[in-house]
């Protein structure tokens, strides 16, 4: 098969598998850390552009994604392949008001790199996590889907002051606490 057919038919098959997008019925609360990051990659764009000589397909026009009830919406996404002509897909850029979410957890933030093979979500820039009733800000994000870590830094990058954002390099935030029928107070 030539190739411009084998990225055509790539192209067919990821939007036909964006008509067939399911969401999970079973009513258990969905984690981070319970997620498969080998399941189906569905999509819905305003336009997808076949970049076939750069191994890649970019996304644009209010871009929603979604992996096993893993949602991600953005601007942009450029999706990365791991050889010519394939559909295995190695990374997720996203750009322009990004939320990650699934099941109690979102975050937000300027941009996001989902590394499908090393199975880390990495968000940057003016970055909020709220989970559960916890939220935390900070300008870089990366959870971890293996281990189940999350970290937040308040520098983008970790490094030198170009990197300080508007809290002055710091992570700030608010954590729940359940309510106690304690009468000792």
């Amino acid at each position: 098969m030539p190739r411009t057919s084998k990225w055509l038919f790539a192209g067919v098959a990821v939007a036909l598998a964006a008509v067939a997008l399911t969401v999970p019925g079973d009513g258990q609360a969905q984690s981070l850390f319970t997620h498969n990051s080998n399941a189906p990659v569905d999509f819905d764009a305003a336009r997808i552009e076949l970049q076939q000589r750069q191994d890649r397909v970019v996304l644009s026009g209010g871009v929603a994604i979604n992996q096993a009830g893993l949602n991600l919406q953005a601007s942009r996404v450029t999706v990365a392949f791991r050889d010519i002509g394939s559909t295995d897909i190695q990374r997720i850029d996203a750009l322009g008001g990004v939320t990650v979410s699934k099941g109690d957890t979102n975050a937000r933030g300027q941009s996001a790199i989902y590394d499908l093979d090393r199975r880390i979500i990495t968000m940057i820039g003016n970055v909020r996590l709220n989970r559960a009733g916890d939220r935390l800000n900070g300008e870089r994000l990366v959870i971890d889907l293996t281990t189940g870590l999350t970290s937040i830094d308040g520098r983008a990058s970790g490094g030198g002051a170009n990197n300080v954002n508007s809290r002055n390099g710091r992570v700030s935030g608010s954590f729940t606490v359940p309510q106690r029928n304690d009468s000792s107070n």
